[in-house]
């Protein structure tokens, strides 16, 4: 189950690449790279801090061939994924609830405190994304206000809290998961949004 949610995270992050590089309009290569940073670079990131190396990527191939293919289906179906930023959105949020599950369950697997653990799912979840938006040259969305962190983090927490449940670990996955989700939806359908320090 969580190497089937890892790989289902890296579909949906490499698939939201793809459409910021061809809003882009970037060339092929540009947009594989685009795809590729965004599907793993959250995780890169996360292994490096917990000091596993050669990262997850490098050592299981399937995860190139998924980007490979999600990349290339991407392409080959734009027309019907190509509402922009609805379709962004969608794979951008599902991406983040899968990867903070995976950050937080990997941070588990080294021993590490519950709240170290939250702040690696929220690293797997969102630096991809980040990432991918500097080298679009866009303000990642982490940096705005919308709740996208938050989600990350509020789906941590809840993974520790039902995990002390009797529940299996496979249900732990995916409502904590759904949470991010859940919490990421509902905060763009109705504009709410963390406090601004800025007056207008």
């Amino acid at each position: 189950m969580f190497e089937i949610i890892d790989i289902l995270g890296t579909i949906a992050f490499a698939i939201s690449g793809v459409l910021v590089a061809m809003n882009k309009k970037m060339d092929p290569f540009g947009i594989l790279i685009i795809a590729f940073v965004t599907a793993v670079g959250g995780g890169t990131l996360r292994d490096i801090l917990i000091g596993q190396t050669p990262v997850s990527w490098m050592t299981n191939m399937i995860f190139t061939y998924v980007i490979l293919g999600s990349t290339v289906l991407a392409v080959v179906f734009r027309s019907k994924i190509n509402y922009l930023r609805t379709s962004l959105f969608l794979f951008d949020t599902i991406g983040i609830g899968l990867y903070t599950v995976v950050g937080v369950e990997k941070g588990l697997s080294a021993g590490l405190h519950p709240i170290i653990c939250i702040a690696l799912g929220t690293i797997s979840a969102c630096f991809g994304g980040v990432i991918r938006d500097i080298l679009c040259n866009e303000i990642p969305v982490i940096f705005r206000k919308e709740i996208y962190a938050t989600a990350c983090i509020l789906g941590g927490l809840v993974y520790f809290l039902i995990r002390k449940l009797p529940i299996e670990d496979n249900f732990v996955f995916i409502i904590s998961g759904a949470i991010v989700i859940i919490v990421r939806l509902i905060a763009v359908k109705f504009k709410i949004s963390l406090p601004s320090l800025y007056k207008k």
